[in-house]
């Protein structure tokens, strides 16, 4: 950012007599003089603000000789402000000024030759005019030089000597040397990582309205570092950023109004953020922006839309954009179908790599291999692809190209949970409640299914209320059972659907509504449990909280035989056997018992007598498919 040097000529006069006197002083030839009365119609001090006369006198100063009229008559052509922008011209001023002697005009030379402003880029000059600047106390300068050291920017890398020169410029109470001083503490770059520090800093950063160090603030409220965690203050904080034009802020925003963090959830708002930060060129937003439009969020739903913001976002280097469009050209989203595109867009990167497994694994654009799809799975998690070590895990797990090795998918499934995902965490509740890859531990599942729920994970909120519902590792509470199946049916969880609607039918933990119980069993068998498929057929066939019908009880009941209930096949013997929603069929009903009675199912053994199905309450859901889905 260039700097525009400031009149230090404090003035307890009247702001229009201090104009008068430098008008007279300028037009007398006074090279100060011309100067100050630049200054005074570039903020409009004393007249009315004016960035024309302010530019007409910069460059009678500038002309005079005076440094700081150089280097603000640079800064004016560089930004188009009271003339044509020319960055030439404004190169050659700063080197003016810079040579007279001016720091301001120094830290301005040097970003030109850092960023090839006005003159081919050079980082050597760039790194020592810097130095120039910094060493006679511009606080900027101190910070563009640590900035340098860091990153290996015109002198060798040094990352103690970059966090010392952000230190300077953070004590001289500059908010970006602020925020890098915070950034080195909180990740340890060129000192010991201390995250207490590292949300000093940002604070201090964030206080003096620097948008990064807002935005910076706000992740360490989220997620508690180095403070206690206070989703209402990470909220506010990333509005500030948002207001202030910060296309992390805006995204990180965004996702707040999405998902409810620290505000009311409200998906209008989060979409019209996303596109603020969308429209900033920020990678994530736009392809959080295609999200939207592919779901709905917050908008129509426009596939074409959704496809040309994961485009954006993917040409940007985005790899989870990289993958939604393969997504979209395996599945013919927004654009035609185009397999052999959609294999391409899945190479080289982590999440690709995940992807590109997934297309071997299917054979999606090319031959079915699933050792290949091993090993790009393989490749993708220990590239530190999320997905990747989930998959991999799934891998192990079910043996699919490669031998099956349950403890090193308990491997894959801890690594996931450690790093706090909510998916690997309620997945290795799953292998400590059965004892898969490691020893049996409730005690252990129990934690990280509570792990999973709080983050907001749906199998681990149904798993939480399974052990809350039977006392596994905790004392029983039908009460918060009750709640955990809520929290996990309203995240679409069709085993937290069918346990809901359990719930409501025989008033566990809430009070009995049969209306509700049937609601929830239709959500649940709309979305293929087979358990919701049978209850919401008996209720059909009972008049259950909806109008007796037995053709429709039928066809739920066919519907969950068909996929392997043994409930629902004596269900549907017992259709057979009384016409109940279709024809009498003896033989239909024998085939439909004895395939029950393969089950052991009880309800099978007596087809003569009219008995109650069982309203059973499945462990666990377990998950059938690799895990693949757009990212967010």
């Amino acid at each position: 950012m260039a700097n525009i040097n400031c009149n230090e000529n404090g003035s307890t006069k009247n702001e229009e007599e201090v104009f008068q006197s430098y008008l007279k002083s300028a037009e007398e030839g006074n090279i100060t003089g011309q100067y100050n009365l630049g200054y005074c119609y570039h903020y409009g001090i004393g007249t009315t603000k004016d960035e024309e006369k302010a530019f007409q006198w910069y460059l009678k100063s500038a002309e005079g000789g005076n440094s700081k009229g150089q280097n603000n008559l640079g800064y004016y052509y560089q930004k188009g402000i009271g003339t044509t922008k020319d960055e030439e011209n404004a190169f050659l001023w700063y080197l003016k000024s810079a040579e007279g002697g001016n720091i301001n005009g120094q830290y301005n030379l040097g970003d030109c030759y850092c960023y090839g402003i006005g003159v081919t880029k050079n980082e050597k000059k760039a790194f020592n005019w810097y130095l120039k600047s910094a060493e006679r106390g511009n606080v900027t300068g101190w910070c563009s030089l640590g900035y340098c050291y860091q990153n290996g920017i015109g002198t060798t890398k040094d990352e103690k000597k970059a966090f010392q020169c952000y230190m300077k410029s953070a004590e001289g109470r500059n908010s970006d040397g602020q925020h890098n001083v915070g950034y080195c503490y909180q990740n340890g770059i060129g000192t010991t990582k201390d995250e207490e520090k590292a949300f000093h800093w940002y604070l201090k950063s964030a206080e003096g309205g620097n948008i990064s160090g807002q935005y910076n603030l706000g992740y360490c409220y989220q997620n508690g570092i180095g403070t206690t965690k206070y989703e209402e203050k990470a909220f506010l904080w990333y509005l500030k950023s948002a207001e202030g034009g910060d296309s992390d802020g805006q995204y990180n925003l965004g996702y707040c109004y999405q998902k409810g963090i620290g505000t009311t959830k409200d998906e209008e708002k989060a979409f019209q953020w996303y596109l603020k930060s969308a429209e900033g060129g920020n990678v994530t937003g736009q392809r959080s922006l295609g999200y939207c439009y592919h779901y709905g969020i917050g908008i129509t739903k426009d596939e074409e839309k959704a496809f040309r913001c994961y485009l954006k976002s993917a040409n940007g280097g985005d790899s989870d954009g990289q993958y939604n469009i393969g997504y979209c050209y395996q599945n013919g989203i927004g654009t035609t179908k185009d397999e052999e595109k959609a294999f391409q867009c899945r190479r080289g990167i982590a999440t690709g790599q995940c992807s590109l497994g997934y297309c071997y694994l299917y054979g999606i654009g090319t031959t079915k291999d699933e050792e290949k799809a091993f090993q790009w799975h393989l490749k993708s998690a220990e590239g530190g692809s999320i997905i990747g070590k989930y998959n991999l895990g799934y891998y192990y797990q079910n043996g699919i190209g490669t031998t099956k090795d349950e403890e090193k998918a308990f491997h894959w499934y801890l690594k996931l949970a450690e790093e706090g995902n909510s998916i690997g965490q309620s997945r290795l509740g799953n292998y400590y409640h059965y004892g898969i890859g490691t020893t049996k531990d409730e005690k252990k599942a129990f934690q990280w299914y509570l792990k999973s729920a709080e983050e907001g994970n749906s199998d681990g909120q149904y798993n939480i209320g399974y052990c809350y519902h039977y006392g596994i590792e905790t004392t029983k509470d039908e009460e918060k059972a009750f709640q955990w199946y809520l929290k996990s049916a309203e995240g679409k969880n069709i085993s937290g659907q069918y346990n809901l609607g359990y719930c409501y039918q025989n008033g566990i933990g809430t009070t009995k509504n049969e209306e509700k119980a049937f609601q929830w069993y239709l959500k649940s068998a709309e979305g293929g449990n087979i358990n919701g498929r049978c209850s919401l057929a008996y209720c059909y066939q009972n008049g259950i909280g909806a109008t007796k019908d037995g053709v429709k009880a039928f066809q739920w009941y066919l519907k969950s035989a068909e996929e392997g209930s043994f409930t629902g096949q004596g269900s549907l013997g017992y259709c057979y056997l009384y016409g109940i929603g279709t024809t009498k069929n003896k033989e239909k009903a024998f085939q439909w018992y004895l395939k029950s009675t393969k089950g052991e199912n009880t309800v099978a053994v007596c087809p003569e007598q009219r008995v109650k199905l069982r309203q059973s309450v499945p462990l666990n859901r377990t998950l059938v498919t690799p895990l693949f889905v757009c990212s967010c």
